[in-house]
């Protein structure tokens, strides 16, 4: 554990190190968030931040250094900076989903997953850059740019790459050592998928885990947020904090939060994990599969009984997401017309049409545009019996292979990505290769289960690969568990070089 000399040590920290280092009287909370805050200001090429608050931290951070002084109790996360996703709303502080559509928006109240996070004791490092309205698997599509990834490919490729999307600028963030943790959104693999590209963890929570209230929507029956960090206890820390039910959400869990950190075990004797046939197709990549493999063997070592299971719909899952993903968006986004809040574009002489074409012609992007015009189209009177509900009962056989396949084993082990991270630009051009970088991650989101990344290794040119664990509704502890065994036997602690 560092001292408070120990500048550059302290943002090599997790949470749990924070928190108990702090608690400890190793270094003050002013000198963690100082340090952290000079990180965030140093690595602006990685455009990971679209507003940074240091001094929100430094508030938060002063506030823990009062109580400790003064022997009060100490709230659960006194000490620990984050970083938010721009999708969260925050009260007095820009929140844009990184779009020009809500450019200059400050919300008046704070969404109920950052309230959660700041009464326990959190503070703000800022806004972390995104896909914008979390659309999109490589964090190309924002309005204020790109976020690059802190990684790069051995032997001299200087090429930039995707750090995952659409939580990109909080991967990024983590890696780069810019922020302990942050938090992160989930629709159909946006914690997971990003996770995997940078190597670090994230999980997302079963389907009402946590509330949805204050978070910018994009499809209202996936949506789900959920922590990133660079350990699954760090996982599980924030993920107590951020759980629990909201009245002001409809679809939240009205159950109680368990202590997911107190149960922590990479003990999995009695417990059988599922290796779904389905996820290994013909030309699956040699380096994802072999890692497959190894973490395989990891849970066998940590007590595991490996069996095979089937999940028969997979096939369909990346087609029914594409579907209802984008009806609900169009749905969502109708909102965004002009009239109330964000943007507005009023031609001279226009009327109130013309105002509602210009303003979201201007506002919105282009993979935007396209999911809406999907989205309405299998909504439209012609269409919706044919697609849309074609889709949901789609959507119900994948569920239902899932319940089928856990009464033959308590987990599933798959990869999380179909490749490592590749480079911007490379793929912007063909949607479709873009959106089968969520092919493993799609079906979880479908049927609300809870699911992890976890990193396992690095590929022949020095860029991270993950494993993704799945589990049953509500039993993120044994998800949590399968993910500490893997980190134990995994032993990944690979960083990226700066040179930022």
């Amino acid at each position: 554990m560092p001292n408070s000399t120990d500048k550059n040590a302290l943002t090599d920290l997790t949470v749990a190190e924070i928190r108990d280092g702090f608690r400890g009287g190793a270094f003050s909370a002013r000198e963690v968030a100082e340090a952290f805050n000079a990180n965030v200001a140093a690595a602006k090429a990685l455009n990971a931040f679209i507003v940074e608050t240091p001094e929100k931290a430094l508030e938060a951070a002063d506030a823990a250094d009062r109580a400790k002084a003064a022997g009060e109790a100490l709230k659960p996360l006194a000490g620990v900076p984050i970083g938010m996703k721009d999708l969260f709303c925050t009260e007095g502080v820009q929140t844009t989903a990184a779009s020009h559509m809500l450019e200059g928006f400050t919300p008046t109240y704070e969404s109920t997953v950052s309230k959660k996070l700041w009464d326990a004791g959190a503070g703000m490092l800022g806004k972390l850059n995104l896909d914008q309205f979390a659309m999109g698997s490589s964090n190309e599509t924002s309005y204020f740019g790109n976020v690059i990834s802190p990684w790069k490919r051995k032997g001299g490729d200087n090429a930039a790459l995707a750090p995952g999307g659409s939580s990109g600028g909080s991967s990024a963030a983590i890696a780069a050592r810019l922020c302990p943790a942050a938090t992160g959104t989930d629709t159909g693999g946006s914690i997971r998928q990003p996770a995997a590209f940078t190597g670090i963890s994230g999980i997302k929570p079963t389907y009402g885990r946590c509330s949805r209230w204050g978070i910018v929507a994009f499809a209202s029956s996936l949506d789900q947020a959920g922590p990133m960090a660079r350990t699954v206890r760090d996982n599980a820390i924030l993920l107590e904090t951020m759980s629990g039910f909201d009245p002001k959400d409809s679809t939240s869990l009205d159950l109680a939060v368990p202590q997911w950190e107190a149960a922590l075990s990479s003990d999995l004797r009695g417990r059988k994990v599922g290796i779904p046939k389905e996820y290994r197709p013909d030309g699956l990549n040699a380096e994802i599969a072999a890692l497959w493999d190894r973490g395989i063997e990891w849970l066998k070592d940590a007590g595991a009984e490996v069996v095979e299971v089937s999940l028969p719909h997979t096939q369909y899952a990346l087609p029914t997401y594409y579907i209802i993903a984008p009806a609900e968006a169009s749905s969502n986004l109708a909102r965004y017309d002009g009239v109330r809040y964000g943007q507005r574009d009023l031609p001279d002489g226009a009327g109130l049409q013309d105002m509602y074409a210009a303003t979201r012609a201007a506002g919105f992007g282009p993979e935007v545009k396209r999911r809406i015009m999907i989205g309405t189209y299998v909504l439209s009177a012609g269409f919706y019996d044919a697609y849309y509900t074609q889709a949901q009962k789609v959507r119900a056989l994948i569920a239902r292979d899932f319940e089928l396949a856990f009464e033959k084993c308590d987990l599933l082990l798959t990869p999380t990505a179909p490749s490592a991270s590749f480079a911007l630009g490379e793929k912007q051009a063909d949607p479709l290769a873009m959106y089968l970088n969520d092919v493993f991650t799609v079906p979880a989101s479908l049927a609300g289960l809870p699911a992890m990344a976890v990193p396992g290794g690095l590929d022949a040119q020095g860029l991270p690969l993950g494993l993704q664990i799945i589990g049953r509704a509500l039993d993120e502890q044994s998800v949590l568990n399968a993910g500490l065994a893997i980190e134990e036997r995994a032993g990944f602690a690979a960083r990226p070089e700066k040179w930022w």
